[in-house]
This record gives structure tokens, sequence and C-alpha cells, in this order.
């Protein structure tokens, strides 16, 4: 098997003056940017859009030019260089040029705090930072807990004190490839668990892993030269990054757009042509309500050219998609489902040719085997619910330094996803929820998901999330947290009105109306909803007691 960094340098090859990227950015403000390219403006862009693209031979250029920066600091098969970079031209190059240096790559979640970053930094034993202006202070302020840290590159102007300029020095170095001898075996990247379970933990995964989630992204949505993929989410997660490898494979161009307001995204899918997008489920919302609303017209855009919708990263809502396919009827759709430790999307997925069985996560993707099994991890029968295992060529290596929960979720080959599923007779699966998110109300399990499914069905509800607060006599019972549509008014009965449709052990005991938190890769945030609603319920037990 190639690596990933080999099929970067056959576009160079075969595509040199093709455009590889290209970048939006519908609010820029390009005089307060260090860029390689000028922005160009968009005149036809009523407000303003700005936009910057790379060719092939550049992206592959630049990839090798930072990879030699890094070998004259001494950076060597093994360290760890590590990503704090909003979206943009400069991310993926940056990622490549580690990755030809043998050294690991460790993507961080731009929305850490200076806390965030020095802990993962250290556990990661990160020993080069590269980040951008948006980061300066909250790196400052991380630095004397990251000993490790003895260079630092930064993107952009202004350049802090403590750090070099990345932009004046990589022009400087060598654009060919460093004879760098790596194998699929070999340490490729540290990526961390999104956190929606507690603290970080370090994902650790092969070169093989990078190359499967490309070969096995260009398979599921059968990419070709002339498809161009919209990328939206953060770069620095498995999903947004392991699906541009499906057009990293076929030499395609791809899209970064930086923002996800829905005129921003049509927009772009005109202008650009984009023939593939990934969405996640609030920017579906967001758009079907836009078009609802009809703040939004399809007339106004060129849409002809869209192919193929696809969401991943949460449970999406069958209800949202039959309402997409109303409005979108043409397009292919497909539902990914991965964690980073199955190195993204993919080990299972529906199927563009699987609409008959939406609802359901999918079966085994490409080159990947799937189990649910029970307590006593024996085979669940058809319907009953158990947790999900995976087995495949993107399985972490481990837990970086963390034994111990490598052990929990690792049985031999078989990765343990911590999800509770159910398969049907036909081999699909159906994910009923997070095995740490079931409820346990009066002795009976309840499956948070489930409720959130139906009460997205409400037309007044634009999102909602079920979580399980303390109760003295059942144990816990299920409280929903309820977004409710703009301009739209929903008051407590009929909510419960509404849920008579549910059995009542089902039904919500509690309802809160407020907005519901959700991370860059579009999970809700149900330990902030547990900690912001769970201790107000206890304190109000504890007065009242």
């Amino acid at each position: 098997m190639e690596l990933i960094m080999e099929a970067l340098e056959k576009n160079a090859k075969f595509f040199p003056n093709e455009v590889a990227l290209v970048e939006i950015n519908p609010a820029a403000r390009p005089a307060a940017e260090m860029t390689w390219r000028e922005y160009t403006l968009i005149e036809t862009s009523p407000e303003g859009r700005y936009r910057r693209d790379m060719t092939w031979r550049e992206f592959d250029t630049k990839a090798n030019r930072f990879a030699n920066l890094l070998l004259t600091r001494n950076v060597k098969k093994g360290d760890k260089v590590g990503i704090l970079l909003m979206n943009g031209l400069e991310w993926l190059p940056i990622y490549f040029g580690i990755l030809k240096t043998g050294a690991l790559a460790v993507p961080m979640n731009y929305r850490y705090t200076d806390e965030e970053i020095a802990y993962c930094g250290d556990l990661a034993e990160v020993s080069v930072l590269v980040f951008g202006p948006e980061f300066t202070e909250r790196v400052a302020s991380a630095l004397p807990r990251l000993p490790r840290v003895k260079t630092l590159f930064y993107v952009g102007e202004d350049v802090p004190a403590f750090a070099d300029s990345y932009d004046r020095l990589v022009e400087f170095c060598s654009s060919r490839a460093p004879a760098v001898e790596l194998t699929e075996d070999d340490d490729a990247a540290i990526y961390f668990s999104s956190g929606t379970t507690g603290f970080p933990k370090a994902i650790l995964h092969a070169h093989r892993a990078l190359m499967h989630a490309a070969v096995c992204e260009q398979h599921h949505h059968q990419q070709t030269h002339s498809d161009v993929f919209l990328c939206i989410p953060p770069l620095y997660h498995t999903g947004a990054k392991m699906h541009w490898f499906g057009s990293l494979l076929s030499g395609s161009r791809a899209v970064l757009l930086r923002g996800v307001r829905p005129d921003w995204v049509l927009q772009t899918v005109s202008e650009e042509r984009c023939t593939i997008v990934w969405l996640l489920v609030p920017w579906v919302q967001d758009i079907l309500d836009s078009l609802d609303s009809g703040a939004l017209k399809l007339s106004d855009y060129e849409l002809g050219q869209w192919r193929l919708m696809h969401i991943g990263a949460q449970p999406v809502p069958p209800s949202l998609v039959r309402r997409w396919l109303k409005v979108f009827p043409r397009h292919q759709y497909d539902v990914n489902y991965g964690l980073s430790e199955s190195i993204g999307p993919g080990c299972v997925h529906l199927g563009m040719e699987n609409l008959h069985k939406l609802g359901a996560i999918g079966k085994a993707g490409y080159g990947w085997q799937i189990r649910v099994v029970n307590d006593k991890n024996e085979d669940t029968v058809p319907d009953e619910v158990g947790e999900l295992l995976v087995k495949g060529p993107g399985v972490m290596k481990c837990y970086y330094r963390n034994p111990e929960a490598t052990k929990e979720s690792l049985m031999g080959e078989w990765l343990r996803t911590g999800d509770m599923a159910k398969m049907d007779a036909d081999g699909f699966v159906y994910l009923v929820d997070r095995k740490k998110d079931v409820i346990i109300s009066g002795g009976e399990n309840l499956y948070p998901v489930q409720i959130e499914d139906f009460l997205r069905t409400h037309s007044k509800i634009k999102d909602v999330a079920v979580i399980g607060l303390p109760d003295e006599r059942l144990g816990e019972i299920a409280a929903a947290i309820i977004e409710v549509k703009e301009g739209d008014a929903l008051s407590e009965a009929e909510v419960n009105d509404f849920c008579r449709a549910l059995p009542r052990y089902k039904r919500p005991r509690k309802l809160i109306f407020a907005t519901v938190p959700r991370n860059p890769t579009g999970k809700i945030e149900k330990p902030l909803l547990r900690e912001r609603y769970g201790a107000t319920r206890l304190v109000e037990a504890q007065m009242k007691g």
C-alpha cells in the first residue's frame, strides 16, 4: 500500500497546474492576513467574498518546503508536531510536510483553551507547534506548561517574539521531497477524542490507517477527477480531512469554506460548481429553515451539478433527511459513521443505494468488519440492542500514553465503539445511543437518540437534546432541552401533548427551553448540559430538603 504523501506527489506530477484547493472566506479581512497568494475579490458577491487557490504543484512544493524547514530544526522520525490553525490553504500543506519528515502530525481543536492546549500538547509530547494569529494569547499562556516545546512557527503577520515566522522561513527551504524512509506500519498522527465524554484522549494512528481512510472514502462516494468537494468542518478533525482524502486519490478539486451560513453554503456550491458536500445536522436544518422561510430561494443558485449530500459525526434524524430529499429529490445521500479511533468516517456507512434503509447507519464500510455484542461479548440476535464493535485497517494503534483506556477499548483487533446499536436481519445497523448516555429510569433503559428523533419531527422544534437528571424515586428521569425555531412559540403543554404518541416511560419528565450546544463537529455537548442542568437540579433538591 502506498502512503498518503505519495498520492499528493502523483497529483503534483500528473495535474501540476490544476487547482487542488480553493479557500473561500466570506468575511475576510485580507489586509490582516499573510497568505501565499493574494485574495481575489469575488465581484459577483453582493457583500464581498474573497477567494484564493493553490495548484497541486504548489501544494506539494509547500509541503516539501515545510518538511525541510522542520529538518533544519532537527525534527526527526517519531517527533510530534502540533497544528493549531483555522481552516485555510496553509493547513493541509503543513500537515503533509510533517508526515514527509516521519514526524507525527498532532492537529488540535481550535476551540481549545490554554489549559486544553497545555494538556493535549503535553500528553502527545509535542516538541514543535505551528499556530496562527487567533491563538497567540492562548499559546503564550500555555507555553510554561509545555516544557517539551522548543520550536514555534507562527503563520501570519505580526509574529510574536516567542515564535519564528513560518511564512518567511519556509520560502528559503528546498522544494525537493526529503529522503525519509517510511512504511505503512510507522506512526503517522495523533488525534484527540472529541471530549464529549470527558477530557480528550490522544489517539495514535499509523500511516496504514490514513491511506485506508482515503481508499474507503473513494470507494464509498466514487469521487472522480471531475468532482468538486466542499469542505466546511474543521480540518483538525478526522471527519473533514478523511472525506477530503477521497478527492486526494482522484486528484479532484476541493473547496474550503470558512463559514456555515446557509447563503454562503449555497453560493459556494453554485459559484465553485461543487458536486459533493458533507454537512452536519445543524447546517442542514439551517439551510432548510432558510428555504422554508423564503430567506433563500433555490432559483438564485446554480445547483444542478450537486450530486451527493452526506452527513456524519452525530445521529441523523430520518425526518430531516426526508425533508431534505423533498427539496433536493435528485440528490444521492449517504450517512457516514465513524470515530476518531477508527480514523473518522467510513467504518460503517449507509450507502448511496440504500435509501430504503433510512434511519440505519448502514453496513460495514469498505475493508471493515462489524459486530453487535451483548455484555458477554456474544453476537446479538437481530434487533437486540448491544455494543457496536468494528475491525479494520483504520483502527487506532492505541490511546497514546494511556494503557488502561487502550485495554478498555481494544479487544484484540476489535474496537469497542461505546455506541449501543442493533442489527436487523439484513445486516443493517441502527444506532441507539452512546453507552454512557443511556438513561436508566425506574429500571427501564431509555435511549436519548430515539426520544430526540421523535421530538425533532415537531414542526416548531429546531434542535433537541435529551439527558438524564437525578431523581430520588426513579434514579434518573429524561429531560429534554429544546431549541425552538426562530419566530415560533412553543409551550410545555404543546410538547407534552405531542409526546403522548410515545410510550409513557419514554416521555420526557422535564422540559427546558434553551439553545442546544454542539461542538465544531456537530456533536451535542451532553457533558456540558449534564453539568449545567444536573447540578442545578441537585442544588434545588438540597434546598427543598
